[in-house]
């Protein structure tokens, strides 16, 4: 499919705007699409996706400051300059080459780095026990570096309480 801003490269970016009730859809090229989030498509105050992204990775994002990159995927070649001002990764190689700056992105986003999903309540049983004695664990060990000693010995005794309900 062809962008339908420019109809010369291909669209890889759907865009969605909702205004008074009234949807507008857009399938555009990427460089279309940053043209059109300069713009800010219609916000008011002007909403820039690039800055936010890279305000979350601790960048603050400035068209006319290009900086050395350093690191770069070996698969894809994206640097970590262009992810933090399109804030896209290249390929599934970019999340092992770009680790220790995505897992902090990650937990600042969603307060944890590992998906741990739901348990449905009806077959919830053992693998809702595991997942809070799970959670107690964490809690349990970010008590301790922060020497909050009392409440470590609570979450404990709710491990082992959870632990023998198992058993």
């Amino acid at each position: 499919m062809k962008c339908e801003r420019c109809s010369q490269r291909p669209a890889t970016v759907h865009l969605t705007q909702v205004i008074n009730n009234k949807k507008t859809e857009m399938s555009v090229c990427e460089y279309c699409a940053s043209e059109l989030q300069q713009e800010a498509w219609g916000f008011d105050p002007q909403f820039n996706l690039h800055h936010f992204l890279g305000s979350l990775m601790g960048h603050e994002y400035n068209p006319q400051v290009e900086t050395i990159e350093e690191n770069t995927c070996p698969k894809c070649g994206i640097s970590h300059n262009r992810f933090a001002k399109v804030g896209l990764l290249g390929c599934s190689d970019c999340y092992d080459t770009f680790k220790a700056q995505v897992i902090p992105l990650v937990k600042r986003i969603h307060g944890t780095a590992q998906h741990t999903g739901k348990v449905p309540q009806r077959t919830g049983g053992r693998a809702k026990i595991n997942k809070e004695i799970k959670v107690l664990r964490d809690q349990l060990q970010d008590a301790v570096q922060r020497e909050e000693f009392e409440s470590a010995a609570k979450l404990r005794d709710q491990i082992k309480s959870l632990e023998q309900e198992l058993s």
